[in-house]
């Protein structure tokens, strides 16, 4: 008989909304929910395969922010599992050691928790007698700086071995160092499948030994787009391990940009978007997708979409309404009017100011000079992680003041154009 798993990570139960662009109570409370629907789904999906055990490779909760609420929640659905004689093996990643609930949470008798350095666990025996262990190590503090690979007992002879490991690899952009490996590293040690966990974003990083990194399953906010997915692995009889991905995330967060070049009202723009919006809400495998728009391209409207922001999100939220779990969390509006003279009798003065800001004052050493000191004062009034996310140096300062700069600029400008907005739709 072959040895069946699902492994997961980074599930971050009940992690607190990170979008401030989330305005529409049903929306955020759907995002607020939408890791304890992606627990349930794992769990079904376990069930439905008969699978031997789940894997979570770290970072089950979200730090300090979790209640017992969430204890209760967690511990209903790995019994659901105990019931059918699932096994589930768990590592703590970097945000499970700042949790109460590492201390204090009792699980059901089928989940075993990896400690600092623990012996190997035996899962199963193949068909052939052929025995699987598994070997895992937890964090035991928030901050891991050192390779954990050397805590690793070797692997079990003649046994197939799956070790589980919450680290950041070599490095990825976004995600601070935790106990850096290589895939090498990995690989040679000896094991046949690494199930990891920390970086969120699923990625098969060797075939042979299998090394796995499987995302999380449910992102949170637009910096986690794309449909989130579980790995089902089956080790066989002959002890070739094959992979399969599942998608599980209730909801999916995507970028789209429209190009609105060429539309000359309001009317047409709608339609546009419309059109744009069924097409993906047709293409997505999830109950809800979640969008951030991104409208660019050269068009006389561009002033007026500036003029009313809110109102322009009102009458495309209310479109993504008509497609049945289709979401707006936030309109970026990056179009530019048509030049000056080229559809006008005369210079547009405001067209020439725009010219001016654009090639003058935002790209002279004073201005630039001034804008830093205003984004400086800013980012300290952020937490320290925040700040690194948004200017982690220099050049990545620079680049989001001179953002800001073009986007507030453009905004008085467009009040500056004059004209009634809801005459001129």
């Amino acid at each position: 008989m072959p040895f069946r798993f699902v492994h997961t990570a980074d599930l971050h139960l009940d992690s607190p909304l990170r979008s401030l662009a989330l305005k529409n109570p049903e929306l955020a409370e759907l995002v607020r929910g939408a890791t304890r629907t992606a627990l349930a789904r794992i769990v079904d999906l376990c069930l439905a395969e008969s699978v031997d055990a789940l894997l979570i490779a770290g970072d089950l909760y979200d730090g300090s922010q979790t209640s017992m609420n969430t204890a209760l929640y967690l511990s209903s659905e790995l019994r659901r599992l105990e019931a059918a004689g699932i096994g589930v093996f768990l590592i703590r990643g970097n945000h499970d050691s700042q949790s109460a609930m590492t201390r204090e949470l009792t699980f059901p008798a089928n989940v075993h928790v990896f400690a600092g350095r623990a012996k190997p666990v035996r899962a199963k025996a193949l068909g052939n007698g052929r025995e699987v262990h598994i070997h895992g190590i937890s964090f035991a503090n928030p901050h891991a700086p050192d390779s954990l690979l050397p805590s690793f007992h070797p692997p079990v002879a003649d046994a197939v071995n799956i070790g589980m490991l919450h680290t950041s690899l070599a490095g990825t952009p976004g995600h601070d160092p935790y106990a850096p490996t290589s895939v090498a590293e990995l690989a040679r040690h000896g094991f046949d499948y690494w199930a990891l966990g920390h970086v969120h974003l699923r990625q098969v990083h060797s075939e042979s030994p299998l090394i796995v990194m499987p995302g999380m399953p449910q992102g949170r906010d637009i910096n986690e787009a794309g449909p989130k997915t579980v790995t089902l692995v089956t080790v066989g009889d002959d002890g070739v391990l094959g992979h399969l991905e599942h998608q599980i995330g209730q909801a999916v967060f995507e970028r789209v940009t429209i190009d609105l070049s060429g539309a000359q009202d309001w009317r047409q723009m709608l339609e546009r978007v419309g059109e744009t919006l069924a097409s993906l809400r047709n293409q997505a495998g999830a109950d809800h997708l979640i969008l951030r728009v991104a409208l660019t391209g050269t068009t006389p409207l561009a002033w007026k979409l500036r003029r009313d922001p809110d109102f322009l999100l009102a009458e495309i939220t209310n479109l993504a309404a008509g497609l049945n779990g289709c979401w707006v969390e936030k309109i970026d509006i990056d179009c530019r009017g048509i030049d000056a003279g080229t559809a006008l009798s005369g210079p547009d003065p405001v067209e020439e100011l725009a010219s001016l800001i654009r090639t003058d004052v935002l790209a002279s050493h004073a201005f630039r000079q001034e804008a830093g000191a205003v984004l400086d004062e800013l980012l300290l009034q952020l937490p320290r992680e925040l700040r690194e996310s948004l200017a982690g140096d220099e050049q990545a300062a620079g680049r989001l003041a001179e953002a800001m700069a073009l986007a507030g600029s453009d905004d008085v400008l467009a009040y500056l154009h004059g004209g009634d907005a809801e005459g001129d739709r």
